[in-house]
């Protein structure tokens, strides 16, 4: 719980800075919203992608940190903020071009698409510094440290707050106005967590310097992690695209939708973030009783808070979905898609604890298999929605499908000790 409760707040800054921007562009208009959704989704799918930077640096360093190599634990740290900072320049490089084809893909409307491409070409600006802010927060992780990223979190937020209200309407900026204020309280964060890592590295006496070695092992080391990211964000991908094709309407209830199921995910990650650090100190030393230990606890813990989650979400779901959007059409479905999202959060969680305690033991191989799996196993879920136009709520339900093959495939591969194994 010492880690567990700070990790729960830190892992809210992504879906909170895109929840604040939600909630500023849900007042703009429906289709504002609907280019949300658009951009929100290529963002998603990059930075779930590079994850590895947070969830492989955790699990690195705390194998280290166990085999008592706290040196080897923050050289191997510093690489991944570096491979962090590289990819994030290449991803921008790349995107800020391609915004509106790339976004034109989907399917949308004119209007809807331009909008998403404006704020995508300018909120791309940080990606470097959110790829950044993973690496970094998977070291802190990784020594056992939750509350630092936790007060930078803090940080970011208010400061993204007061700059979308003051660049959305102070000066009338409109939809880019919230995506500058995102990608500058990025920045920010960025240069607060990098620096809690650079000072923890002088003190160890690691050499601040480039190794090319270092981050060419950093990024193989993530090779697994990144297919199983791109499984699992694959399948993320055709729930948007499928919602783009029930219209606006849907499209903006299930941007509501999403934001509220990421923000309800990344809170009960906060076990498995824990689950992490704490497996993979003891599979660094060796101790597979003690990584089982830990293994049934974070799923007591995470089952136990998504049913009270999953709770507050029916209770809330007439308030939420006129906070977000004053369209009539759009907060109907959303308040019809909420019940579904409260079935879902415990199915979640047995999935989400069982990745955490996977990832801190390094079976990141396993993880890719089971990841391509599930998402196979989506793919005739989420086709009888297209096919038949079954709606949102729908869409949610097949997506609880591939929840369920996540959970199952993890939980079989737990009933073992083959995953508790170490490569420090």
């Amino acid at each position: 719980m010492a880690l567990a409760v700070p990790a729960f707040a830190t892992l809210l800054a992504e879906p909170l800075l895109i929840l604040a921007d939600t909630f500023i562009i849900g007042h703009l208009g429906t289709a504002d919203l609907g280019g949300l959704t658009l951009a929100s989704s290529v963002l998603g799918l990059l930075v779930g992608l590079s994850v590895f930077l947070a969830y492989g640096t955790t699990s690195v360093v705390s194998r280290r940190l166990g085999a008592g190599d706290r040196a080897g634990a923050l050289s191997g740290g510093i690489d991944g903020i570096v491979l962090g900072l590289l990819l994030g320049v290449a991803y921008a490089a790349v995107l800020i071009p391609v915004a509106p084809s790339l976004l034109g893909l989907y399917g949308g409307a004119a209007d809807v698409t331009a909008l998403g491409a404006a704020y995508l070409r300018i909120v791309a600006l940080g990606l470097p510094a959110q790829l950044v802010i993973l690496a970094s927060t998977g070291v802190l992780r990784g020594l056992q440290d939750t509350r630092t990223p936790l007060r930078v979190v803090v940080t970011i937020n208010v400061l993204n707050v007061a700059l979308n209200v003051l660049l959305v309407y102070g000066l009338n900026l409109g939809i880019g106005g919230a995506a500058a204020g995102t990608a500058a309280s990025q920045w920010v964060g960025a240069a607060l967590l990098s620096s809690a890592v650079l000072r923890g590295a002088r003190s160890a006496g690691v050499p601040l310097r480039l190794r090319p070695r270092g981050v060419m092992v950093a990024a193989k080391l993530g090779g697994w992690l990144v297919i199983r990211n791109a499984a699992l964000n694959l399948a993320l991908l055709m729930t948007t695209i499928t919602a783009t094709s029930l219209g606006t309407v849907a499209l903006a209830a299930h941007q509501i939708i999403n934001t509220l199921w990421t923000t309800v995910a990344f809170a009960l990650d906060a076990f498995a973030i824990a689950a992490q650090a704490l497996v993979g100190v003891r599979v660094g030393a060796g101790d597979t009783g003690g990584a089982r230990r830990v293994l049934g606890r974070v799923l007591v813990w995470g089952v136990g808070f998504s049913v009270l989650v999953g709770g507050l979400l029916l209770l809330v779901r007439v308030p939420l979905s006129g906070a977000f959007s004053p369209d009539v059409a759009v907060q109907a479905l959303v308040q019809e898609t909420i019940l579904v999202l409260a079935v879902l959060a415990p199915i979640g969680a047995v999935a989400f604890q069982l990745d955490g305690v996977l990832i801190g033991a390094g079976d990141a191989r396993f993880l890719a298999l089971a990841g391509t799996a599930a998402t196979l196993a989506y793919v005739p879920f989420v086709a009888a929605v297209w096919t038949h136009h079954a709606g949102l709520s729908w869409l949610w339900a097949a997506y609880g499908a591939w929840l369920v093959a996540r959970s199952l495939l993890l939980w079989l591969r737990t009933r073992g000790d083959s995953w508790a194994h170490a490569d420090v």
